[in-house]
């Protein structure tokens, strides 16, 4: 890429980054022009999208490489490694037709099903075999296995079919015998018995249903198109649901989530049959990522010709599974980019999602062109404002994309201006339009055993909570929800179903916003206009932003030199966006004498209050000075010590020295910073987990509730970060059998269920495990 920009002229280059909307078609064409004769494009193009360059592609070789490695592991029971290897084949190993007998992928999945019954994971098991006789319908060692996972699980009707099966497929003397052996000391225990097998669940239990509330699109002039509601909305309704239009997988993580659903992947987790990068969690997503399927008709391969008709139909009902059931979508997400070609995987993620929503042009280009269509997703985009580098970095993706699109999934389209503008166009919507696909992970420090299964009162937990960003999404109605600094819904995703809900009162007519970035408590109101700015271009006029808020003014202030003074003490950057506030917003001045903010920087709102001391470094309250130069340097410092802690309890290497050294950091922090500094906060919080590492209950809960209390001056009482927090102080309680564990359980589901109603528990299960060990 830094190739390409380098040896574009400066001429070139310059019209391009003072291009508008309607220039698109002539700068598109004469870089494209210049590009034909640059050798470098045309090898970058054959490295990315050649198929001769598969390196994504299946490999027998690499596949046997890591299934032996996996069998060492085995043997030497390390069954973890064993595991991984197994898997690592399954992406490799290219899938044969239905010739031979057996195949190395139908091995594979036996291999690891051998691997997830001696880690007690029977479900997973119990799926990997039926794998393999998808695969492979006459293998009758994968009938075995299944028939001995069915055994463990209790279902002895057909762990006996299972085995009946395997008995009438092996081939071996001694095989039939061990078979007949196991069916001996299973039979007595099947009567009366039922199967327990769950079908594989692959749908989201949504809970709530679909919202009822019908809401309205509007058009506002400060904010343009608008979502409102024709009624009164409360608290915790469910407004909107929607699937996405196109999704991909953040980079980061491909080996830990589910490459369709986005879900966290199984220790079973399914490989892609064509290429070697996705996994997913299950066959389900494979399909519906890939759009393929096998038509398996076991039937004309004569294997069950033998056996009994009710066994027959037994097998071929387990062969069958759901495949016949699964739903394709129209364009496969990862069809056009399955050819062992890694454009895919070397271009950013917002380029290969813009390739999806392109593969939905291409599937249906005899009838529309192409500008129609970016104009039929009714999506806002912000070409003109973007920065000039921007603005030639789209140029060059765009007809990177084009070509890797030709390379590999065959679509025919003219190269022509036309079409390399609306690709631009379509990058740039998907810059304002993309919305960020989370997960809420907690952190623990001593881990919970079998999935909350057992009591942690022989340890101790801290339990932090993370927002986790795994992926990323165009939602064309979600995108028309505009944004608030503060806002009054809060939007989150059920495998890719995009959910939003209200957090407060709604009122008829007023407008249902969610916030694109950093809200009120998290950045001050100058750095949140910085990001919306950079990102989406525009500048937010909201509530929170035209109006003084305590969060905005104490976040990162200092504290007065005068140790009875409550004052804050602000640098330039704050306090010159508090005062341009007063000169752009009629009214922002407007504070209550007994609000809290008034008693922290009352010469903020004096306009008569000497104008000397309503400077950076003075205190906005009693006037006296503080070298901010200085300060500055000591808060640095002192951070230090707390980062150093921060590390030691990532690492568990907490010592003695690392946690006195960040007290008296901490105690350096609050003679510097105001007492309700955010950085006050965390140093709090880091603390509280170092002390419950080490089994130091009391201090770790009383630094939690020193955080609590910061966090509560600088968001709402009700806002979900404080809901976060409060699980870090009730797993603290719970290890303590602090019976006010209580409490604080009931007030984290109600937070919980205000920003996700019904779903709170699918989103976050651990709380099913704090409200378990608070009743216990």
């Amino acid at each position: 890429m830094e190739t390409l920009k380098a040896a574009i002229p400066e001429s070139l280059r310059r019209m391009i980054g003072e291009s508008t909307t309607d220039d698109l078609p002539t700068t598109c064409s004469s870089l494209h022009h210049f590009f034909l004769h640059f050798e470098p494009f045309h090898q970058m193009v054959t490295d990315l999208a050649d198929p001769k360059n598969s390196l994504c592609g299946k490999s027998e070789a690499a596949a046997l490489e890591s299934k032996q490695l996996g069998n060492h592991y085995f043997l030497r029971e390390d069954y973890m490694k064993a595991l991984n290897c197994y898997t690592k084949a399954l992406r490799m190993a290219p899938l044969e037709a239905f010739g031979p007998e057996k195949n190395l992928v139908a091995i594979l999945y036996i291999n690891r099903a051998t691997v997830l019954h001696k880690l007690n994971l029977l479900i997973e098991c119990l799926r990997d075999c039926t794998r393999a006789l998808q695969i492979c319908p006459s293998y009758a060692k994968a009938w075995y296995r299944r028939g001995k996972a069915n055994v463990s699980l209790g279902n002895h009707k057909d762990a006996i079919c299972d085995l009946n099966v395997a008995k009438s497929m092996e081939s071996s003397l001694s095989g039939k015998k061990q078979i007949e052996s196991e069916l001996k000391n299973i039979s007595h225990q099947c009567e009366g018995a039922t199967s327990g097998v769950q079908n594989e669940k692959n749908g989201l239990d949504t809970v709530d249903g679909m919202p009822q509330i019908k809401l309205q699109l509007v058009t506002t002039p400060d904010k343009g198109r608008g979502m409102t509601s024709s009624c009164d909305i409360s608290p915790a309704s469910l407004v909107h649901c929607e699937e996405p239009y196109a999704m991909i997988i953040l980079k980061q993580c491909r080996e830990t989530h589910c490459h369709y659903c986005l879900n966290d992947l199984p220790t079973d987790a399914v490989p892609c049959r064509s290429c070697s990068i996705p996994l997913y969690c299950s066959q389900q997503c494979q399909i519906q990522a890939g759009g393929q399927m096998f038509k398996i008709k076991p039937e004309d391969h004569g294997i069950f010709n033998s056996l009994p008709s009710d066994l027959g139909a037994y097998a071929t009902g387990i062969i069958l599974g759901n495949g016949s059931k699964h739903e394709i979508e129209d364009i496969p997400e990862h069809k056009h980019e399955c050819q062992g070609v890694h454009w895919s995987i070397v271009l950013p993620s917002e380029i290969v999602l813009a390739g999806r929503v392109l593969a939905k042009f291409f599937h249906k280009s005899a009838y529309e062109d192409i500008t129609y269509f970016v104009k039929s997703l009714e999506l806002f985009h912000c070409y003109a404002q973007l920065p000039s580098d921007c603005k030639l970095d789209l140029h060059i993706y765009a007809i990177m994309l084009l070509y890797c699109l030709l390379h590999s999934c065959g679509a025919r389209f003219s190269m022509d201006g036309v079409t390399m503008s609306q690709v631009v166009i379509i990058f740039s919507q998907i810059k304002v339009n993309c919305m960020t696909v989370v997960r809420i992970r907690s952190i623990d420090a001593h881990g919970l055993q079998d999935q909350f299964g057992k009591s942690l009162a022989s340890g101790y937990l801290t339990s932090s909570v993370e927002q986790v960003r795994v992926g990323k999404a165009i939602y064309k109605d979600g995108s028309l929800f505009n944004h608030s600094c503060q806002p009054n819904v809060h939007a989150y995703f059920l495998s890719r179903t995009l959910c939003i809900r209200t957090t407060e009162v709604v009122a008829a007519g007023s407008q249902l916003e969610l916030s694109y970035g950093p809200q009120v408590g998290l950045w001050n109101s100058k750095d949140r206009q910085a990001f919306l700015k950079d990102e989406y271009s525009f500048q937010c006029h909201c509530g929170a932003c035209s109006e003084f808020n305590l969060s905005d003014i104490v976040l990162n202030a200092f504290r007065c030199v005068s140790l009875d003074c409550p004052g804050a003490v602000l640098d330039i950057r704050v306090i010159d966006w508090e005062r341009w506030k007063i000169k752009h917003f009629p009214g922002a001045d407007k504070v209550n004498m007994n609000d809290e903010i008034y008693k922290i920087c009352p010469r903020l709102f004096n306009q008569n209050d000497g104008y000397a001391h309503n400077q950076p470094g003075y205190c906005l309250r009693c006037g006296s000075y503080r070298d901010l130069e200085s300060s500055c340097t000591a808060v640095d410092n002192a951070w230090i010590c707390i980062k150093r802690l921060q590390d030691a309890v990532t690492s568990k290497e907490i010592s003695n020295t690392t946690i006195s050294d960040a007290l008296k950091s901490l105690r350096m922090l609050r003679s510097y910073l105001h007492s309700y500094n955010k950085h006050i906060a965390e140093g709090e919080d880091s603390l509280a987990q170092a002390f419950c590492t080490v089994g130091e209950l009391q201090l770790a809960m009383d630094h939690c509730k020193a955080s609590l209390l910061i966090l509560e001056k600088l968001y709402n009482p009700d806002d979900i970060v404080i809901g976060f927090e409060l699980v870090k102080l009730c797993s603290i309680q719970i290890s303590m059998g602090d019976k006010i564990a209580l409490e604080s359980i009931n007030r984290i589901c109600d937070i919980f269920s205000r920003y996700y109603g019904l779903h709170a528990h699918s989103v976050f299960p651990y709380l099913q495990y704090l409200r378990k060990e608070t009743e216990n």
